[in-house]
Formats: structure tokens, C-alpha cells, sequence
């Protein structure tokens, strides 16, 4: 099966544009985007995608030994952007798709313009110095409860993810979309998500790199975002007036504009 069968590719906006590739999150998929691309498909080519368990890919092609690292990932976005033919893209990641993002590009640079670091975490588990935000036990308690019960998990945990209690109809849509993710798929998923630590990658990025962040975020805290832009070689940080991991739902106007200026501003 090809990459854009496998992946439910859409594809949207004038076909001269620069092309920017959505990339969504855990528990989500390429829906979540709806709100930003009608701006980004005004001036950019927009090609969105479900990662391989998630959304209205084939999930015939899933695997527990592929899937149990965000490499995995990674390396389907790098065959989606070789059969594509993209060069020069603008490669968008929410969440755990930033890392992914990170990894993608490290691994072969040429193929990106510029990347997108929206709400990013490269460790959710605070050590030493570095606060990610969670404990060792806190993380291990996720998983458990996560593994125990899916979709009591998902019940809980997507308001807090969301934010916004006042809007809670976002908490709502977060908690069906993990709630249409098979849940086998979901802890390899979580695993690979809430585990990994890839601080090191970091310093692998030689592209122009915007690193978004929210004023409040229960994820990815405060902090976070300025150590992604550290840690990224020549990375800038934009900070959105904005609440929850998911401002492309909760602040798509916001989101939508610094996508759209950052890569306009791509040479």
C-alpha cells in the first residue's frame, strides 16, 4: 500500500504554493486541523495525514515493534515526503508530533524548509534540572490508568489536556477522538509518547524552527518551549495568548497566523 492510501492524505490549496505538512498529536488525527487550514490553504499547498493507528488510516499496516518509538513515526513521515516528491516543505507538528518533526528533519534536512514546534515537549518527565512537567510516578500512573480503562482515561484526562473548562465543548471533541483510537494502538502510542526523552535531538535540527507555546499548558508547562528554543540551533519562540495543548482548536485564529507568518517568512 502506498503512503497516501496507508496515511488518508488530503491534500488542499493552490498547487504553486510552499507546502506545509500538518502533523497531529496523540489520541487525535488530521481533524483537528480543520479550523487553521481554510487560513493556510489560502496561500500555502496544505497536506494533512493520519499517522498509522490513528484516524482513517489503514490499520492493517500497524505494528507493535514499529510503533514502540517515535522513530517509527518519523520514518513514515519521511516516505510520505519521498513519494510525495516534497522538498523544501514546512513540516507542522502538534505534541508529540513536534519530536517526531525533530527527528524527521534531523534525519534528512533537505527535505524541510522550515519546521513548527507547536506545544512541544522532548521529555514529559522532570530530571534534575529540566522540568517536564510530570514525575517518574505520575507518568507511571498515566500509563496504568491509561492501560487499565481507555476510555475512562480518555474521559478524564482530554479536559485537562484541552484546557479551557469554560469551553468544555473542546474537552468533549478531544475525549471522542481518543475515544475512536483503537486502544491496543493507543498504549504502544502513549508509551512511545509520554517515555520517550529526545533532548538530545534537539541540537540535530538544521532548519529555521518556530517553537509555539501556550501561556498555559498542563503538558507541556511553562518553560518547556524556551528549552526546545535553546536547545534548537538559530530556533525563535512564540508565545501564544492561549490556554490548553491544542490551540489549533482553542486558538485557531493565533495558531493559524504564526504558522502562515513563519513560513511566508522562509526564503
Amino acid at each position: 500500500m502506498d503512503a497516501h492510501s496507508r496515511h488518508n492524505v488530503t491534500v488542499v490549496g493552490p498547487p504553486d504554493g510552499r507546502v506545509v505538512v500538518l502533523a497531529h498529536g496523540f489520541g487525535c488525527d488530521q481533524n483537528m486541523w480543520r479550523l487553521v487550514v481554510p487560513r493556510l490553504a489560502e496561500r500555502f499547498r496544505v497536506v494533512l495525514f493520519d499517522h498509522v493507528g490513528s484516524g482513517r488510516s489503514d490499520p492493517t499496516s500497524w505494528s507493535e515493534e514499529r510503533y514502540s518509538s517515535l522513530d517509527g513515526y518519523a520514518d513514515d513521515v519521511l516516505v510520505l515526503c519521498r513519494e510525495l516528491d516534497l522538498r523544501d516543505a514546512v513540516l507542522v507538528g502538534h505534541s508529540v508530533s513536534a519530536m517526531i518533526a525533530v527527528l524527521a528533519a534531523a534525519a534528512e534536512p533537505e527535505r524541510f524548509g522550515g519546521l513548527v514546534l507547536l506545544t512541544p515537549s522532548p521529555r514529559y518527565i522532570d530530571d534534575g534540572d529540566y522540568r517536564g512537567g510530570f514525575s517518574e510516578a505520575d507518568i507511571a500512573e498515566l500509563l496504568e490508568a491509561l492501560e487499565s480503562n481507555y476510555l475512562g482515561w480518555s474521559a478524564a484526562m482530554a479536559p485537562v489536556i484541552m484546557g479551557n473548562p469554560e469551553r468544555p465543548e473542546l474537552g468533549e471533541e478531544l475525549t471522542n477522538s481518543f475515544c475512536r483510537t483503537d486502544p491496543q494502538m493507543a498504549r504502544v502510542f502513549a508509551r512511545a509518547t509520554f517515555l520517550s526523552d529526545n533532548r538530545a535531538d534537539l541540537a540535530r535540527v538544521r532548519v529555521p524552527t518556530l517553537v509555539v507555546e501556550c501561556t498555559q499548558d498542563a503538558i507541556a508547562p511553562p518553560g518547556v518551549g524556551a528549552f526546545v528554543r535553546d536547545a534548537v540551533p538559530g530556533s525563535r519562540l512564540v508565545t501564544l495568548d492561549a490556554t490548553g495543548h491544542c490551540p489549533q482548536l482553542s486558538a485557531p485564529e493565533a495558531t493559524g497566523r504564526a504558522i502562515a507568518e513563519f513560513a511566508a517568512g522562509l526564503s
